[in-house]
C-alpha cells in the first residue's frame, strides 16, 4: 500500500461551487447551521449537519439524521450538481487568509499507516464524537470532512504543486469568513507517479487537525474488511486528507479564561503566581513574544509572565510546551483545575478572536481571569507525535481551516 494514492474525487460542478462550500462541520452549531443553509439549498451543510433539515429538537446523533444526510447526498448527485472524477487524481489546495498563503495536495491516506502510527498523533479522541464520525461515513459511504496533515517541506512536492497552479483552477471562491479557496486538478499521470514516489519515501506524516476523522475512517475500515475478502486497496482502505508543508502552517495561540480565583484575593493569588514566575504590570494588552512568556488580565490589568527557567523540563516535549508550564505551575497548583477537559471553571479562546475578546470575557464578569499564549510551534507538535506522546486539550488553533463540499472521498 501507497503511504498516499490519487482518487475519484466527488466534488460540485464548478457553477455550483459557491453554493455548496460550507464551514467544517464542527465549527457550527445547529442553529448556526440552519441559518447559514436558509435559501441555499445546495449548501453542504445539508450533508454535514442533515439535522437541519428535520423538525428542531431532533437529537444530532439519532439514525435519522445520518440517514438524511445520506439521502441529501444522493440528491445532489443525481441532480448533477455533485460529479465524479473519471480516474484517480490528486488537487491542489490553496487557502488565502489576510495574505496568508499556503497549498496542500488533497489525497487519500493510508488507514494502515495510520494504524501503524506512520501518519502520527498527537490527541486523544473522544469515543461519541469518533462514534458520530463513524456512523456518518457509513451512512454516506464516504469521507465528506478531510483531514488536515502535514509534512516536512520537499522540493519534488513543490516544484510540481507550483507548476500546477499556474494553470486554469476547477474553483476560486470566497467563503462566508472571507478565506478564499482554490483547487486545481493534478491529473497528469507523471505528476501522480512522482507525487506518490515522493510520498512513499517520506518517514512520517502528521496530524494536524482530524484526530476523530481519521480514529473514524481506521473503525470504518476495520469494519468493511472483516466482512469482506478484501486486498488492503480498497477505497474504505484510505481517507480523506489535505496535506500541508510545515513551512507554510500556522498555528495561532489558544488562549484561557478561568471563573474564579479558587477563593483567593487579587493579592493572595498574585503572591501565589510569583514563586513560579516573574510578573511585571503592561499598560497595554500582553500577547507573549516567545516561549515561557504568557501575558494575564485580572482587574483590568494585564501583567506579563515568565516562567523561571528552573522550571521548564527541557527534555520533555510535552512537560516544555507552555500550555503544559501553565497548566502544571499556575492552573493545577494555585486554581485547583487538575482536568482541564472536564472542569467548568476553564473556558478555552481560539486566537483568531484576539486578546480584545479575553478582556470582554473578564470585565463582563463572567470569568475572572484570562491568560494568553505564545502559540504551539509546529516543531513541537512534531516531537511530540514522534515520542508518541499527546499534547494538552487545546494546544493548537490551526488557521485557515479547510472547507467542507469542495472534494469528498467515495468508499467504493
Amino acid at each position: 500500500m501507497s503511504l498516499i494514492r490519487p482518487f475519484r474525487g466527488l466534488r460540485p460542478k464548478a457553477e455550483f461551487a459557491t453554493d455548496v462550500v460550507a464551514p467544517p462541520y464542527d465549527v457550527l452549531n445547529t442553529e448556526e447551521a440552519r441559518q447559514r443553509a436558509a435559501g441555499r439549498p445546495h449548501s453542504f451543510l445539508h450533508i454535514s449537519k442533515p439535522e437541519i433539515d428535520l423538525a428542531e429538537g431532533t437529537d444530532p446523533f439519532d439514525a435519522s439524521v445520518y440517514q438524511k444526510g445520506a439521502d441529501n447526498l444522493s440528491k445532489l448527485v443525481t441532480a448533477e450538481i455533485l460529479i465524479r472524477e473519471d480516474k484517480p487524481v490528486y488537487y491542489a489546495y490553496r487557502l488565502d487568509m489576510n495574505g496568508h498563503q499556503q497549498i496542500g495536495l488533497v489525497a487519500a491516506a493510508s488507514v494502515k499507516d495510520y494504524d501503524s502510527n506512520r501518519i502520527r498523533k498527537h490527541e486523544y479522541t473522544r469515543p461519541e464524537k469518533e462514534d458520530d464520525r463513524v456512523k456518518q461515513v457509513d451512512a454516506l459511504n464516504a469521507q465528506t470532512g478531510p483531514v488536515f496533515l502535514t509534512y516536512r517541506q520537499d522540493d519534488t512536492v513543490d516544484g510540481i504543486v507550483n507548476n500546477v497552479i499556474t494553470q486554469s483552477p476547477l474553483y476560486d471562491l470566497t467563503a462566508d469568513d472571507g478565506v478564499q479557496h482554490t483547487i486545481w486538478i493534478i491529473d497528469d499521470e507523471q505528476d501522480i507517479a512522482k507525487l506518490t514516489a515522493t510520498f512513499d519515501a517520506m518517514n512520517n506524516l502528521y496530524i494536524a487537525d482530524g484526530h476523530h476523522r481519521s480514529a473514524a475512517a481506521s473503525r470504518v475500515a476495520a469494519m468493511r474488511n472483516k466482512n469482506s475478502n478484501a486486498s488492503g486497496e480498497q477505497n474504505h482502505d484510505y481517507f480523506l486528507s489535505v496535506i500541508f508543508p510545515d513551512n507554510q502552517m500556522m498555528i495561532l495561540d489558544y488562549n484561557r479564561v478561568i471563573k474564579d480565583l479558587n477563593g483567593l484575593s487579587n493579592d493572595e493569588f498574585l503572591s501565589q503566581c510569583a514563586e513560579c514566575f516573574d510578573i511585571q504590570t503592561a499598560d497595554q494588552a500582553v500577547k507573549p513574544e516567545k516561549p515561557s512568556v504568557f501575558g494575564m488580565y485580572l482587574d483590568h490589568q494585564w501583567y506579563r509572565l515568565q516562567i523561571k527557567d528552573a522550571l521548564i523540563p527541557k527534555d520533555d516535549p510535552v512537560g516544555r510546551l507552555d500550555v503544559s508550564l501553565l497548566q502544571n505551575n499556575l492552573i493545577t497548583p494555585i486554581l485547583a483545575i487538575d482536568d482541564p477537559r472536564r472542569d467548568k471553571r476553564i473556558d478555552f479562546v481560539g486566537g483568531i478572536r484576539g486578546l480584545a475578546e479575553l478582556e470582554k470575557r473578564v470585565d463582563s464578569g463572567e470569568m475572572q481571569v484570562a491568560f494568553a499564549l505564545h502559540a504551539t510551534q509546529l516543531d513541537d507538535l512534531m516531537a511530540v507525535a514522534d515520542a508518541e506522546e499527546v499534547m494538552p486539550p487545546k494546544s493548537t488553533w490551526f488557521e485557515p481551516k479547510l472547507a467542507d463540499g469542495l472534494v469528498s472521498n467515495v468508499l467504493d
